[in-house]
């Protein structure tokens, strides 16, 4: 008997083999592939329209894994076709690396176990009304959106939601947007369910990642909390997704398989038939928009717990001040933190911008460090003493000889957050002074690091954006935002949506027991729409003015953007192929194609970039059309495609 084999490769097609074993769809099997072995998985369909002349090999055997379900082919096979992906390459984010495991013993599972303990947390009225109204969405695919101002409780009134799902004998899978994250929200979850939850990233070992895709396809696994990549794992009765801080922008995944994690979330709770709540202080755009549409349910938390007020707001305009030289902190700024500190309030200093300078250059011969590979400037990281490419990871020293005479004689300009921690040092030298960003807090010390800063140990923080995403700091009641300017830069379509979320978020971290708490903007744009939306409490008021630009604009969500973007080693080569490429797709596509151009970002690993942006209407046609035209065209040697189906970022 033939079967169709889909392998985890770079194939969007099934091979054909014969086996007498008895196999049905969605089998775990072991084929020969070349000169090697390989897993795959019995699909759905043969190849269709094959013109290939293969020789049909035996499957060697059937692994002793449960399969998977129907319901998750289908979820593979609309997730290629929307991503443009090949179906091969979906498969390989359901496999582990290497062979599916077998069979494990049962004490690896004894830490998950689902013993379900009573708790004492106590519902505000405003939350048992959101509760039961995600209860009543929670019976079959529905997407329900958890919106809650910061501190309100959201997490809670979720988990509580979780519980009755599993009580019915069903998994679970939240998703968070950072790896950082999970260490604080392992713990509380431990707190309130009584037992461990199976954490899922890339930072986890190959061994427990075994245990976990081993437990989860055998039901003894019942709750993942994990990043994007958890989407994947092959849950058999998954009951519920929730996805939290919905907004965040870390759920899309652009290198490799490119796709946005939300969305796919959505789609396989479609697939599923089984409820999905997204949670977040302010919607997406998008998300907002299907609210209005009333294709998503919502609730609202508008009560902080306890009744914690939200912070006040003070702006600091720069113009009515004189900044020391080579200082970036107002005198009134450094007054009023001391005022926070004698209140032994914690207060967090926030720049989003990593390192110490953002450019180095020579006062003599005015030349700057810039990436060899990438076209960007080097940041300088004081701490570890060298300058650092956040691209492509590339490192050099801070040496140069000047082309005028001698050695450069290095000027710093900007600052990054390691510059603002030694200016914060020598402003408060007998306070403890921590930075917070991904540098410093994506480690294993990082987890003694955020017991210090709950238990107000370390009394100054200095933070990026990672900051802003869940964490609980009792003591924090301060926020300086160094310079919110910088935030306002740049022509990102999406800048305005991003800042609003970022600032709301951040302010959310202040005054979370019930203190007094207050934020305070530095800025030289006293008078920009910015800053007032971002003061505003009511960010609905925002979100309906952007939706309007974005609909007069014919811009997402109610146009589909396709962004292609070619790499190639040589420049003129490339610009060449992009132009050829364009007129094989022109009146060919249900969608304008706009480019070529170069990308902003336009070389990236030794690489150069081109890139095309399609758009058109919201349907698979654009897809459809476009990968038919992808699979036919011959790419000249050395040039290379890369598809962003609805990009977020267009560097």
């Amino acid at each position: 008997m033939r079967f169709p084999i889909l392998l985890p490769n770079i194939f969007n097609y099934p091979f054909t083999y014969e086996s007498d074993i008895e196999l049905k769809i969605g089998d775990f099997v072991e084929v020969p592939f070349g000169k090697s072995k390989i897993i795959g998985v019995v699909w759905d369909n043969f190849e269709k329209d094959s013109n290939k002349t293969f020789k049909v090999k035996k499957i060697i055997r059937k692994l002793q894994i449960p399969n998977l379900k129907k319901k998750t082919l289908a979820f593979l096979n609309w997730f290629s076709e929307y991503n443009l992906v090949p179906k091969g390459m979906a498969l390989k984010l359901v496999l582990l690396s290497g062979k599916p495991i077998e069979k494990l013993d049962k004490k690896f599972y004894l830490n998950f176990e689902n013993k379900i303990q009573n708790n004492f947390f106590k519902l505000t009225k405003e939350q048992k009304k959101s509760l039961n109204e995600i209860n009543i969405s929670n019976q079959k695919f529905n997407v329900h959106v958890l919106q809650g101002t910061t501190g309100s409780g959201k997490t809670i009134v979720y988990f509580e939601a979780l519980k009755n799902i599993l009580e019915k004998g069903f998994q679970g899978l939240i998703m968070l947007p950072e790896i950082g994250l999970t260490n604080q929200f392992e713990k509380k979850f431990i707190e309130f369910f009584g037992f461990k939850p199976a954490i899922w990233h890339s930072g986890i070992t190959k061994k427990n990642k075994e245990i976990i895709w081993s437990g989860i396809i055998n039901t003894k696994i019942n709750v993942v909390i994990g990043a994007r990549s958890s989407l994947f794992l092959p849950f058999k009765k998954l009951g519920l997704i929730i996805v939290d801080e919905e907004h965040d922008q870390s759920y899309k995944q652009d290198e490799g398989i490119i796709y946005n994690a939300r969305d796919m979330a959505i789609s396989r709770a479609s697939f599923e038939n089984i409820p999905i709540n997204l949670i977040t202080a302010v919607p997406s755009v998008e998300t907002y928009e299907n609210i209005k549409k009333k294709k998503y349910n919502i609730s609202k938390l508008t009560q902080r717990y306890k009744d914690a007020s939200l912070p006040n707001y003070e702006i600091i305009n720069l113009n009515n001040v004189k900044l020391e030289k080579q200082s970036w902190i107002s005198k009134e700024i450094i007054s009023k933190v001391n005022f926070h500190l004698e209140k032994k309030d914690q207060v967090l200093f926030f720049l989003n911008r990593r390192g110490f300078s953002p450019n180095v250059l020579c006062k003599k011969c005015y030349n700057s460090f810039s990436c060899p590979n990438c076209s960007i400037n080097l940041v300088y990281h004081k701490n570890k003493k060298n300058l650092l490419c956040h691209y492509c990871g590339f490192k050099s020293s801070l040496e140069r000889n000047c082309t005028k005479e001698g050695v450069c004689d290095f000027i710093f300009s900007g600052p990054g957050v390691e510059r603002i921690s030694d200016e914060v040092k020598k402003n408060f030298p007998l306070k403890k002074v921590e930075i917070f960003s991904s540098d410093t807090m994506n480690k294993k010390s990082s987890k003694d690091k955020l017991e210090k800063i709950i238990n107000n140990e370390i009394q100054i923080l200095v933070g990026t954006q990672l900051i802003s995403k869940g964490f609980h700091f009792p003591h924090l009641n301060c926020i300086v935002v160094i310079d919110i300017d910088l935030s306002s830069q740049g022509h990102d379509l999406r800048s305005a949506e991003k800042n609003l979320q970022l600032y709301h978020q951040l302010s959310g971290r202040a005054g979370r027991t019930g203190q007094s708490s207050t934020v305070y903007f530095q800025t030289y744009n006293y008078n920009t729409k910015m800053i007032s939306y971002i003061t505003d409490k009511n960010p609905e008021i925002f979100l309906d003015n952007e939706i309007e630009i974005r609909r007069k604009n014919s811009l997402p969500p109610f146009q589909r953007f396709i962004s292609l973007i070619l790499t190639g080693e040589n420049e003129i080569k490339l610009e060449k192929e992009a132009i050829k490429f364009k007129l094989s797709l022109q009146n060919k596509i249900y969608g304008k194609i706009l480019g070529p151009v170069s990308a902003p970002i336009f070389r990236l690993k030794r690489k150069y970039r081109v890139r095309l942006l399609i758009r058109g209407p919201k349907t698979l046609k654009l897809q459809s059309s476009l990968a038919s035209i992808i699979s036919k065209y011959k790419f000249s040697s050395g040039i290379k495609l890369s598809v962003d189906v609805d990009p977020i970022s267009f560097n």
